[in-house]
């Protein structure tokens, strides 16, 4: 009787888990439809920037993944099926040891993500405003989100391929200031090109190593405590799938 009644427990608090999972991923689903369809401008504003573009993608994903799942465990839970339940408990395994594998690599190479590296990396691929080259096209997004330049400074850009492919220009334009303090009369067109023949003023000298560091350290233990509350919830979804599996007859 005790046995019976425990596994009960078991296959509701899974259904209640596994509905709550559902509902989110239908909601990140509907959002990034919602972006990519909606007819008031919201996909050319993403489309224009990279990241937004990419994040919108892998918010589709996440979304589609949650969905699955959360249906899968609660069909599987309600209905004591063996065969979603097996299913859903293998996706769950998978997706937890791939996030502990990305943990740990990450923190294997973590002494590899350095200001020297990413200035390597900078003077041989960045090729300025070429919006098909996904690694020109990120360096822009996070130069002109943060409005820095560069890894360390404008100085990156000296004998690098940016410069190379664009001998007429000091910097890029995604360096170039929004707001030139004491030069508002002037036009944007004329603004662009003093900032991009390296016009001291019209562009950032701010590095973006420092910028992206302190703005990762900000969210660097929030992102920890919500990285160890999902694996756990995950470890506890793999125990009761697997409790209810084993308890069907």
């Amino acid at each position: 009787m005790m046995e019976g009644d425990c596994l009960s427990c078991i296959k509701y608090l899974m259904f209640i888990f596994n509905f709550f999972i559902f509902l989110g991923g239908s909601v990140l689903l509907a959002a990034g439809l919602w972006v990519l369809l909606d007819p008031l401008g919201f996909r050319e504003i993403v489309a224009s920037n990279p990241l937004l573009f990419t994040g919108v993608y892998l918010l589709l994903a996440l979304g589609c993944m949650l969905f699955l799942l959360g249906f899968m465990g609660c069909c599987g839970a309600i209905r004591e099926n063996k065969c979603l339940l097996l299913i859903f408990f293998m996706l769950i395994l998978f997706i937890f040891l791939s996030e502990l594998a990305a943990a740990i690599l990450a923190f294997l190479f973590r002494e590899h993500l350095t200001r020297e590296y990413f200035t390597r990396e900078l003077k041989r691929h960045y090729q300025g405003q070429n919006h098909s080259d996904v690694f020109s096209s990120t360096w822009n997004a996070v130069m002109s989100s943060f409005e820095c330049c560069g890894v360390s400074g404008p100085q990156d850009f000296d004998d690098s391929l940016f410069r190379l492919l664009s001998p007429s220009k000091a910097v890029p334009e995604a360096c170039c200031q929004r707001e030139v303090p004491g030069h508002g009369g002037e036009g944007e067109d004329a603004g662009l090109e003093q900032c991009v023949s390296g016009t001291t003023g019209y562009y950032s000298h701010k590095g973006c190593y420092s910028s992206l560091v302190g703005y990762f350290e900000a969210y660097i233990f929030s992102a920890g405590a919500l990285a160890i509350i999902v694996l756990t919830i995950e470890l506890f979804a793999l125990i009761f799938s697997m409790c209810l599996f084993r308890g069907i007859q």
